[in-house]
């Protein structure tokens, strides 16, 4: 049996998946934007993505103050002309905080749904690919994390070994891939038997080379849709764990806002607001934008 070194392996995998992106990007571009721009909220949805994603990227130019600057003098000052948003109980810039805070609940959001979609589309592949044994023992165990309680699992976790945002973003994109991999193995059960499938069996195409190179790009679309939502769920899961006092106190994060805002909600009404308008229209826009895909890339909505 010949041998061939892991490096060669890796090599061939990185080359199918970058043919997989390649014949992914060909799929007539401009009709995928027009059937897109069709529905306007998902367009006012990638909007407001793109603006706040630019937002983030350029914070240090849009705004001069630091994020953890206290000045007492100014504390507790509502909304105005020199602070928009207001300040908080140690005289920092609300609006500065959003802004910086916007940088690792998108880097969360986005992070912890590639991790899901990559494991997902993993064994999600493998069980509807191979089938029989293989998908038994990897739908049993995608069911059992399905039905345990996500949350409390997550919060088991962050307890347990810390809430840094490494932490956060890997222990919820660990525990989302059960919906991926359903999405994956349903679209390969009804995808390996298809025509172009067993003609590339026939001329001696590897198991991998069909799973990456004719199913999958014809599979991925479901996932895409997915990620777009899931980006938004691990947005609301991180503040949900800062709210309750488990995110990372060290780093600027909307949730975290959100739990210290608690005690002045009387007080000062606008440290709430701000940051919670902040959660809801960003969650929104990226269900917006699942929406807009899922009109695209659906190919029954395609039909009607």
């Amino acid at each position: 049996m010949s041998y061939t070194p892991s490096w060669i392996l890796a090599f061939d995998i990185a080359r199918d998946v970058a043919n997989t992106l390649r014949i992914l990007h060909v799929l007539q571009m401009k009709q995928f934007w027009r059937t897109y721009a069709k529905n306007r909220a998902a367009v006012l949805g990638l909007s407001i993505i793109v603006v706040l994603s630019l937002v983030a990227a350029l914070a240090p130019l849009i705004t001069a103050h630091d994020p953890w600057e206290i000045n007492f003098e100014d504390k507790l000052i509502p909304p105005g002309s020199k602070y928009p948003f207001g300040t908080d109980e140690f005289g920092r810039d609300i609006l500065t905080r959003i802004i910086y805070g916007s940088r690792l609940s998108l880097t969360i959001g986005f992070v912890a749904a590639s991790m899901a979609a990559t494991f997902g589309i993993v064994i999600g592949s493998l069980a509807g690919y191979f089938g029989g044994k293989t998908d038994v023992v990897l739908m049993r165990s995608t069911e059992m994390f399905m039905v345990i309680p996500t949350f409390f699992l997550n919060l088991l976790v962050i307890a347990v070994f810390g809430g840094s945002i490494w932490n956060v973003m890997t222990v919820i994109g660990l525990t989302s891939w059960p919906a991926p991999a359903k999405l994956i193995r349903s679209q390969f059960l009804s995808l390996r038997e298809r025509g172009f499938v067993e003609a590339a069996r026939l001329v001696g195409a590897s198991d991998r080379r069909i799973i990456f190179r004719h199913i999958l790009p014809n599979a991925i679309a479901p996932i895409i849709v997915s990620a777009s939502l899931q980006v938004a769920g691990a947005i609301l899961t991180e503040s949900g764990l800062s709210f309750l006092g488990l995110g990372d106190i060290h780093q600027v994060t909307w949730g975290q806002m959100l739990y210290k805002a608690l005690d002045y909600m009387r007080k000062a009404w606008w440290i709430a607001a701000f940051h919670g308008i902040a959660i809801f229209v960003t969650v929104l826009s990226f269900n917006l934008v699942g929406d807009g895909l899922n009109d695209v890339l659906n190919p029954r909505l395609k039909e009607r």
